[in-house]
């Protein structure tokens, strides 16, 4: 038994096809089969069901994988354990992000961190917290960016930084004279919110005690903040942005924001990681460029009060 069969084995569960396994791993697919036939006669076992398309685990396979993928990410913790004895900052970071803080944080540190770090490779994808949880679990990401806390098993988490609500109001909307905001005051048909699948829409849901978005007679799924704050613009409504979305608006449209009334509520941002993830000199680099790039002043806990989502 090799490391190279058991990245062979992770790769087909992965695809759960032989041809694009051997495809994400260089390989032709015979060399690829082989390799797994000879893990499978040394095993003893049948690894793949073979007969069904696309191929599934065994029952005695899935648990194999699962260990295999332990085996093999422990294997590369010795190459990162010399990087780091050497003091080496490099690698491939495997980053997942929500996307209520793609657009308005990774342009803040990734120039900086990549000119610090040039033998670092950052690989950024947009997913939702779900989606983000289940490929750090199976070691198709390093770290996250995500709201917390999570209380997942195995998952480390890190806050960052603690993001106001601010509700951002439609021109000549009768909020707007009023200095402070009050959700309770909101119509459900004057309120614009994120699409199934976001937790943002569940937090403004939570915050505002909502469960429909836009006109009665109009009917909008949007899976981005920009969609909705243009929605606020050209139409009448309120709509919930989260503190970073709202630095780079106009001075026309921050006369347009207000805060709730009381303690602003506050949502907690942080890294997370698998707990076995062994490049730990990069997350601290990452999270110090993180929070070095934003208002100090949402580093502190005291910036507002934190809402625990359920």
């Amino acid at each position: 038994m090799t490391i190279q069969q058991l990245e062979y084995l992770i790769a087909v569960d992965k695809h759960r096809h032989f041809g694009h396994a051997a495809e994400s791993c260089f390989v032709t697919q015979p060399t690829l089969s082989a390799q797994l036939s000879k893990l499978e006669r040394d095993l003893g076992v049948i690894l793949f069901d073979r007969s069904k398309m696309p191929v599934i685990p065994t029952e005695m396979g899935v648990q194999i994988i699962e260990q295999a993928k332990k085996v093999v990410s422990e294997s590369k913790g010795i190459f990162e354990l010399i990087a780091h004895m050497k003091g080496d900052i490099s690698g491939v970071i495997k980053l997942g992000i929500i996307p209520t803080l793609a657009p308005y944080l990774l342009h803040l540190f990734i120039r900086n961190f990549l000119e610090k770090y040039p033998h670092v490779k950052l690989e950024v994808q947009e997913m939702v917290t779900e989606e983000v949880v289940k490929k750090l679990k199976n070691d198709e990401l390093d770290l996250g960016i995500v709201v917390t806390p999570l209380h997942e098993a195995g998952i480390v988490e890190k806050p960052m930084f603690y993001e106001k609500f601010f509700a951002y109001l439609s021109k000549e909307h009768p909020l707007l004279k009023e200095d402070v905001f009050h959700p309770e005051k909101v119509q459900k048909e004057d309120f614009w919110v994120l699409q199934q699948g976001h937790c943002f829409r569940d937090q403004v849901i939570n915050l505002c005690d909502q469960s429909l978005s836009g006109p009665k007679n109009f009917h909008y799924e949007s899976g981005s903040l920009e969609g909705l704050k243009n929605m606020v613009n050209r139409y009448k409504g309120v709509t919930l942005l989260p503190e970073l979305a709202t630095l780079e608006l106009s001075e026309e449209e921050k006369t347009r924001l207000r805060s709730f009334a009381g303690v602003s509520p506050t949502r907690e941002v942080s890294i997370i990681l698998n707990r076995s993830f062994l490049k730990q000199k990069l997350v601290e680099l990452l999270f110090k460029e993180i929070t070095d790039s934003i208002p100090q002043a949402m580093t502190s806990k005291a910036h507002g009060k934190v809402v625990r989502f359920k």
